[in-house]
């Protein structure tokens, strides 16, 4: 990849954005440039899907700001409209009106007033209402404007109601009780073999009565679900393997019933499917946005197989075994036998729905416990990605700002990305796979806590092995330095740096956040002599001083987390997170603030995706081209004209 690329292309509000090269795109064979293709486009026409799940204004909303940017002729370069650009750009960056990461709201900096300015001078002929502005400010007003309106994505705290008070479309007009009742009894088929019940619907009251509005063709997103078929389907004829083929077919009798059977049966063809260079996740698939865990974003990676970097997963996933057996958890909750782990290192061709522009660094699934036994899983690390974070990254001046001495970061720049992967891989590869369930203990016990801890239990799989001497025997790292410097940033970034993104006085709301500051608070108020707070020159470090005995502790918390899992222990679980991983020392997070806002840098990051462009003669594709778009406006406003296929309420 070129070190020549440019990688970052603007910077706004508390966001940069990035472009990701994709190398050897160009290599690929004919029919492989083809499925890419396809799977690109069904990739971009779940879009609006995602926009509506986080909020059912979301569309109407952003159909307004486009039909300002597209048609509005007043003055362009006052402060009001510049500041009107960037509240549009968090909005798409965000997928709707909520922070990607703390679910809050953000509201513009400019007022209902210049709004109204705004719609009366725009053509009203693009305007979700047409030419009734004041419908069209009656129902948008409150909801950009008004702080208590719709005013978290996901409620997390406990003394509230976590889906009445939450503001995503999942449920609506529906309480927390009514619906843990209604999932309690719903049939979930086969006890030794779970649905992921709610998985692919909006749960809504009816005349009294709860029914499902199921996400599939003939329901609710058909007019998106028959665009993304379509590219599916067009996909099946040139796919890379018979398994995948069958797999993608599966998925469009997924879109076309709702039925859940269905879904898993095509996550177990997908995950069986290991002689596919291009691959892809595409479909209803986590449940971070759901305060239960029950609902699932839409969402979609299009990739394929780095095979290079692949043979450093290749050995995690032959050794899974080992893992399994040597992990310090209690025995009753690991597995006897570890099947079907395989990893990869994947260079991402497309990004779409709840992956872009925003997107994870690693993935693990399928999610359903029961296949993840009985069938596997499938871990990727998206290397493409995480190359463009560094590069971006290596003169940010983070590092010399956070880290406490000369060789701590020159550790981080030596041995730091290298460490990072390292850690993706064991946490997407071995963590989520391992351990079990205890015979009776569903996925849905511990409700809202239910992410953090998963996230937990991953990470602190991974940290745990990261010092592991074994690491060195079966070649995955040079030294344990590589080991040192991911202690030393996971450390530095669970207890200040990832304060950055955490509004002043705020508790921490998001899953791997949290994950994160309890994990890091834990071993720090444990570790007496592994890790110590430092002054220097008037500002606070924290400096691991006995990587041996954090490495104990990661693995005391481990045992405690996966117990807690396995058998289903509520309420140890919320106090865990509550403990630990919600509440910011408001002393250090001023500084920590601080001292990041000298460095004038963007606390998050997101991704321009490439082009990709058939070439055509006879009717027939004879190659497929690349290009790298530069302006995200300009991405965003094409994604609205060519893939929203939604109507303004669902």
């Amino acid at each position: 990849m070129s070190n020549t690329f440019t990688y970052q292309t603007e910077q706004f509000a508390d966001v940069k954005i990035l472009r990701y090269q994709v190398p050897e795109f160009e290599k690929l064979n004919l029919r492989q440039k083809q499925l890419i293709y396809f799977l690109a486009e069904a990739a971009r026409c779940g879009r609006d899907i995602l926009f509506d799940q986080n909020n059912k204004y979301n569309l109407r909303i952003r159909r307004t700001l486009e039909a300002i940017v597209k048609s509005y002729d007043g003055d362009r370069e006052s402060e009001n409209f510049k500041s009107f650009l960037v509240y549009t750009k968090r909005v798409w960056f965000s997928n709707g009106i909520h922070h990607h990461y703390s679910m809050d709201k953000f509201l513009p900096e400019f007022d209902e007033e210049y709004f109204g300015e705004l719609l009366a001078n725009s053509n009203p002929d693009l305007l979700p209402f047409g030419e009734d502005i004041i419908e069209l400010m009656n129902q948008l007003v409150p909801v950009i404007f008004e702080e208590n309106v719709e005013a978290k994505r996901v409620v997390l705290n406990p003394d509230l109601d976590l889906i009445a008070d939450s503001a995503n479309n999942y449920y609506e007009g529906v309480s927390q009780e009514e619906v843990e009742k209604f999932y309690a009894s719903a049939d979930k088929g086969d006890p030794e073999k779970p649905l992921s019940i709610g998985l692919n619907s909006k749960l809504i009251k009816e005349n009294g009565e709860l029914i499902e509005k199921v996400w599939k063709i003939g329901g609710m997103y058909s007019a998106a679900l028959e665009k993304v078929v379509y590219w599916l389907e067009k996909a099946v004829e040139v796919a890379d393997s018979d398994l995948q083929k069958q797999s993608l077919i599966k998925l469009i009798d997924f879109y076309k019933t709702g039925d859940l059977t269905t879904f898993d049966e095509y996550s177990i063809l997908w995950v069986k499917d290991l002689d596919a260079h291009v691959d892809v996740v595409n479909g209803f698939i986590e449940v971070y946005g759901d305060a239960l865990a029950f609902k699932a974003s839409w969402e979609s990676v299009v990739n394929f197989k780095d095979i290079e970097a692949t043979k450093r997963t290749e050995i995690i996933s032959d050794n899974a075994q080992w893992f399994e057996d040597n992990s310090p958890v209690d025995d009753r909750f690991k597995k006897d036998e570890v099947k079907g782990v395989s990893a990869k290192v994947i260079t991402v061709a497309m990004l779409g729905g709840d992956c872009h522009p925003a997107t994870p660094i690693g993935i693990n699934l399928p999610n359903a416990e029961w296949i993840r036994k009985e069938h596997g899983s499938k871990s990727v690390t998206i290397d493409n990605v995480t190359h463009a974070y560094h590069q971006s990254s290596l003169k940010s001046g983070m590092l010399e700002e956070f880290a406490y001495s000369d060789e701590e970061i020159a550790r981080a720049k030596e041995h730091g990305y290298l460490g990072g992967n390292l850690h993706t891989d064991l946490h997407e590869c071995l963590g989520h796979g391992s351990g079990q369930l205890l015979q009776g203990v569903g996925v849905d016990a511990l409700k809202n806590y239910h992410s953090t801890l998963e996230e937990a239990r991953a990470d602190l799989f991974a940290l745990y092995y990261m010092m592991e001497p074994k690491m060195l025997e079966i070649g995955l790292m040079p030294n344990l330095d590589v080991a040192k410097a991911e202690y030393d940033g996971y450390i530095r970034n669970g207890l200040m740096t990832q304060l950055t993104r955490i509004e002043l006085g705020k508790d921490i709301e998001e899953s791997h956040m949290r994950n994160r500051q309890l994990i890091a608070k834990w071993v720090f108020e444990r570790g007496e002599h592994a890790i110590e707070k430092v002054m220097k020159e008037g500002k606070t470090f924290f400096v691991v001083k006995d990587y041996e005995k954090l490495r104990e502790l990661f693995g005391e918390l481990l045992a405690e987390v996966q117990r807690i899992k396995s058998e289903g222990d509520f309420e140890a679980g919320k106090a865990l997170v509550e403990d630990y991983a919600v509440k910011v020392d408001l002393n250090l997070h001023k500084e920590v603030k601080e001292r990041f806002e000298k460095l004038n840098l963007a606390a998050y990051a997101g991704f321009i995706n490439p082009d990709y462009h058939p070439v055509i003669e006879n009717d027939e594709i004879i190659d497929v081209e690349i290009s790298y778009p530069m302006d995200f406006s300009e991405q965003m406003l094409e994604y609205s004209e060519k893939y929203s296929f939604l109507p303004h309420v669902n």
